[in-house]
């Protein structure tokens, strides 16, 4: 079992930056692939960044390559998202997500197991 808290989340200005974490429970936390998800006002869930147990493997939506970056520190226990040239249409609530797996990414919101409650993300214009 898996419990995951993001924190970071608030109200920013376009063109601001936050960092959001997500700390993980658990003693295995080096074995879980991790991801961000985002749901905006009116919209459904969808795939913000991924990052494989190691670290070693990427991806991004195509809407906030260059401007976000997925991290992670086992030693930790925790997945950080930095989020710069913030946008009002990234206006959402921020979810991580953890599923166990010991290769590659995960982009899908259907292959997670666990999932934090959630951060409120507001870019205002």
């Amino acid at each position: 079992q898996v419990q995951l808290v993001e924190s970071g989340g608030g109200l920013v200005q376009a063109g601001g930056s936050l960092r959001l974490s997500c700390a993980a429970s658990g003693r295995t936390f080096n074995s879980y692939a991790m991801g961000w998800f985002r749901q905006g006002p009116g919209k459904e869930r969808e795939f913000v960044a991924a990052i494989s147990w190691s670290g070693g493997n990427l991806a991004y939506a195509d809407s906030v390559k260059g401007r976000f970056t997925i991290s992670r520190d086992n030693a930790k226990n925790t997945v950080y998202l930095q989020m710069k040239s913030l946008k009002p249409e990234d206006t959402a609530v921020y979810y991580c997500a953890a599923v166990r797996r010991f290769m590659g990414v995960v982009t899908t919101s259907a292959e997670y197991d666990y999932w934090g409650q959630g951060t409120q993300v507001t870019v205002s214009s």
